[in-house]
């Protein structure tokens, strides 16, 4: 097997995949932190769908992800930004996912928390709209017998005054859930339009605001989930949570050092990571549950290059990365996403991405893998 793979510079270098995959065995739930991977949706590619119209979704394959993942002993976060949540995925294609998932963890005994936001309204929601929104999100969800994901709300950071309309809607929402919540933090590196969320630009005050909400609320709140690419500021966060409210990183750049934590306690995780990286990521975890905590990062620290490469900016985007892993390890037969988004990144991020999980022995079939990606590259005009 070889390839001739293209660089940025327009050069061409040929490349010999990886032989020997890595083998993890499916294993029972994991025990020294609760895993969550953040699963993306498979589009129909025969669809006849309008990169801008409802998506079209290919149920069996999306349902049979999240059974690869449950049988390696992750949990599933459904419908959240991974699934192209607010990003070709709308509110009724996301409550569909919601059902279906729900019911398939209930059939397999799969753990699941399922993403409640506010992407059914309109643009210049009011405040009392926004509250509806999530309510309605939030009915549905835990309706379908799942734990909720409070998901970051554009709407709401476009019409909140400062952190006191923050507190209101989350306060009314979190006196209503029937189980404990994960509160989501989202950065604007993964969505621009939440800048300024918890009502201020600057992340130290928005920080005592959401402490706020979360120290009002701690009966209420399972957990909260950071994702602001800022290690230091999640470990210091983490530190200041009440007793019983976990924290759930959300850090695609330092997953393994906050995932192994300190003296003063660790992070869980609710990554999307974790969507290509399940099995490795599971085996990882298995090791601190065997009080190893080198063998921990002997696995986890190796992918971490591959991660930063996905989640670079523009962040958003990560999700194109995601999908071709998924097709190139055999996940899905199509390399095509909802809303067009397979565009979304160019060739040598792509052909970047192969090589990187390549390496690290991610694709059962190598030789198969290396047959798709030869006929992507050949799409683009390349070949050898």
């Amino acid at each position: 097997m070889s390839l001739l793979l293209p660089r940025a510079d327009g050069s061409l270098v040929r490349y010999e995949p990886r032989p020997d995959p890595v083998v993890v065995a499916p294993g029972g739930p994991l025990v020294s932190r609760t895993v969550f991977s953040a699963a993306h949706v498979v589009a129909d590619p025969y669809a006849d769908a309008a990169p801008d119209g409802p998506a079209a979704v290919d149920w069996e394959t999306t349902l049979a992800f999240r059974r690869h993942l449950w049988a390696h002993g992750l949990g599933v976060a459904e419908a959240m930004d991974t699934a192209q949540r607010g990003m070709g995925l709308d509110w009724a294609g996301a409550a569909e996912l919601i059902r279906r998932s729900a019911a398939e963890a209930r059939a397999t005994g799969g753990r699941i928390a399922c993403g409640a936001g506010t992407d059914q309204l309109s643009p210049g929601a009011s405040l009392p709209e926004v509250t509806a929104a999530y309510e309605e999100q939030l009915a549905v969800v835990e309706g379908a017998g799942a734990q909720a994901v409070l998901m970051a709300s554009r709407a709401l950071a476009a019409v909140a005054r400062g952190p006191e309309d923050y507190l209101a809607v989350y306060g009314r929402l979190l006196e209503q859930t029937a189980r404990p919540v994960i509160l989501h933090w989202l950065g604007p590196m993964f969505d621009p339009a939440l800048a300024g969320y918890w009502g201020s630009p600057d992340l130290d005050a928005a920080t005592e605001a959401f402490l706020g909400i979360v120290a009002a609320h701690a009966e209420r709140i399972d957990g909260v989930k950071v994702s602001l690419l800022d290690a230091g500021r999640e470990v210091e966060l983490r530190r200041r949570l009440p007793d019983g409210v976990k924290c759930y990183t959300g850090d695609d750049f330092h997953y393994p050092e906050l995932i192994e934590g300190d003296e003063q306690g660790f992070s869980h995780a609710l990554l999307g990571i974790f969507d290509p990286l399940g099995p490795v990521a599971a085996d990882a975890v298995r090791a601190l549950d065997a009080g190893d905590p080198a063998g921990f990062r002997k696995r986890l620290d190796p992918t971490v290059e591959l991660a930063r490469h996905l989640f670079w900016a523009p962040t958003r985007f990560y999700k194109t990365g995601v999908v071709l892993l998924a097709w190139l390890a055999g996940h899905q037969d199509h390399f095509t996403m909802v809303g067009g988004l397979q565009s979304a990144r160019s060739l040598p991020h792509l052909v970047r991405a192969y090589e990187l999980a390549d390496a690290l022995g991610l694709f059962p079939d190598p030789e198969a893998a290396e047959s798709r990606m030869r006929a992507l590259l050949k799409v683009y005009g390349v070949t050898s």
